[in-house]
């Protein structure tokens, strides 16, 4: 799995990348993921990539550095030609549908490769989603400033079901949200010690009966 990455500000990835999960599973070749700077196809020499919103306050960023970006990334790896044979084009924005663990589920288990564009400002100029986006994706309905958070956000919720990112590839199979717990969230979890500040394990958990930890787990989703 690949992701092409067009942000302003490609640093922003570098903790990111870096740490946890997401490094380990790129240690181990589980994904790729490449970072261009939107300013380096800017038409002017300053690298300036918005410009002001027609009707509105704020600044927006321009098509014209948007689609270059997108057109090299397609004709680069070979890909360039119809529609249905490009890299799908996916556009984080607050607008439109929100991603849900099916949702993530679904990509991790058939996108291959992606576009991601990193939002900023306003937003983008909306010929570039009604030219080459294929999907919209938010996470909620909240407003960030840039929107690389999100397509990190995305980015793990996707390689972290990859097989073997983790280390017990089986853990995320019942958790908050998974088919297995009917899309609800996780039930209470706990560890040692058994008792702390007065606060104990239910009895069930250190029963040992497996039939009866199973009911209690169905009878305390949230």
């Amino acid at each position: 799995m690949k992701f092409h990455i067009i942000t302003i500000f490609p640093e922003a990835f570098d903790s990111f990348l870096s740490t946890s999960v997401i490094w380990k599973a790129l240690e181990k070749w589980k994904f790729e993921i490449a970072l261009y700077k939107l300013n380096e196809f800017a038409k002017e020499k300053s690298g300036h990539v918005d410009d002001k919103a027609f009707g509105m306050h704020g600044q927006v960023l321009s098509p014209i550095p948007l689609a270059k970006a997108i057109e090299y990334i397609q004709e680069s790896v070979g890909n360039a030609g119809m529609r249905s044979s490009k890299i799908p084009v996916i556009y984080m924005s607050p607008s439109w549908k929100t991603l849900t663990q099916e949702k993530v589920e679904d990509f991790s288990q058939n996108l291959k490769e992606c576009i991601i564009i990193c939002g900023h400002y306003e937003g983008i100029d909306q010929r570039i989603i009604d030219m080459f986006v294929d999907y919209e994706i938010s996470l909620w309905n909240y407003i960030l400033t840039g929107w690389e958070i999100a397509a990190q956000v995305f980015i793990d919720s996707i390689v972290r079901l990859l097989p073997w990112a983790i280390g017990n590839s089986i853990s995320h199979e019942e958790e908050s949200f998974s088919s297995k717990l009917d899309r609800q969230k996780e039930y209470p979890v706990y560890t040692r010690p058994q008792d702390f500040r007065g606060h104990k394990v239910p009895d069930t958990l250190t029963s040992g009966n497996h039939k009866e930890i199973e009911k209690w787990k169905y009878n305390n989703l949230r």
